[in-house]
């Protein structure tokens, strides 16, 4: 796949700065691959559009990971925490201005200790993160309420960013479908640009998931399995292909790919250019996904994180 083919103009005004006043008063565009029908519906709506899906959430919760801190002898300096290395307090992050930090250098509560390239650092952490939730560069405008970027089913800490699909659950919502748990902790390569003409070459790292045994073996069972979010697909389709119960995946889902126990999906409208976007390529096909994004920005949908969604049965 090339990445020419990832690309899509979007008004900047579709972007949505804000989560829709009630999670589930979000929009919801219905696509049906057998017979290519598309339905407007709302979100709160979702139950009338499945027959007996089992229901299958990422529940990570994310870090309040984005430090913001006083660099030696003055100057602002960021550090965002991607992932913890082991139980001694070392993490893997980003920290800028990278150029103007060295090993050794203590930012508040953080250590530099080693520069990994492109901006990532190992570092030491004191105490727990204490920092804000570390929104996506295309929301410019403040939260309100950090908690409206974490699931209302977020129990695991460890992402860097939200499974976005997963918002637009409301309690009530969740209390009348079938639904089961997985856990794969948001690493910011998930939403990394294609920056490579030929996907091929594209380095996707690797982001740690986690599945009980009885979610698996009820999984297996389901007739039918809807899977919230493109993180949700890996950690499936990393299962299905025989990975571990709890490991690291690098699957990277493109076009050409064989599904194996993902039969719906409720995914955001993604970035151009972006991995998630692939997946959902694959899924739908490059030209029906083209199809319906031009629908979406027809019909004012609302992109990305806080945005609307679409159900793919």
């Amino acid at each position: 796949m090339k990445r020419s083919e990832l690309d899509y103009p979007l008004p900047a005004e579709l972007i949505a700065q804000h989560p829709a006043e009630r999670r589930d008063e979000s929009r919801l565009l219905v696509y049906e691959r057998s017979s290519g029908e598309v339905r407007h519906r709302v979100f709160r709506e979702l139950p009338q559009e499945l027959s007996g899906e089992l229901v299958v959430v990422n529940d990570t919760r994310v870090v309040p990971a984005r430090l913001r801190l006083e660099r030696p002898g003055g100057g602002k300096a960021e550090v965002l925490l991607l992932e913890p290395l082991n139980g001694a307090g070392e993490w893997e992050g980003l920290a800028r201005p990278t150029k103007r930090l060295r090993p050794g250098q203590r930012l508040g509560p953080v250590e530099l200790i080693e520069h990994l390239g492109e901006g990532r650092w190992r570092l030491r952490l004191k105490g727990d993160p204490a920092g804000e939730a570390p929104l996506p560069p295309y929301i410019t405008e403040p939260l309100a309420d950090p908690e409206r970027y974490q699931t209302v089913y977020a129990a695991h800490e460890g992402s860097a960013a939200a499974p976005t699909a997963g918002l637009h659950f409301t309690p009530e919502l969740l209390n009348g479908l079938d639904v089961e748990r997985v856990t794969l902790h948001v690493g910011l390569d998930t939403f990394r640009p294609v920056i490579v003409e030929d996907l091929d070459d594209h380095p996707i790292h690797t982001e740690r998931y986690s599945v009980e045994l009885e979610a698996w073996e009820r999984i297996k069972a389901a007739a039918r399995i809807l899977a919230v979010g493109t993180t949700t697909v890996r950690v499936l389709e990393s299962l299905a292909a025989g990975g571990p119960l709890a490991g690291r995946t690098d699957l990277f889902i493109t076009p050409g790919f064989e599904f194996r126990r993902t039969d719906a999906l409720v995914t955001n409208f993604h970035l151009p250019g972006s991995t998630l976007l692939a997946l959902v390529m694959a899924f739908v096909g490059v030209e029906e996904t083209r199809r319906l994004y031009e629908l979406a920005i027809e019909e004012r949908y609302r992109f990305y994180s806080f945005g609307d969604a679409m159900l793919i049965l």
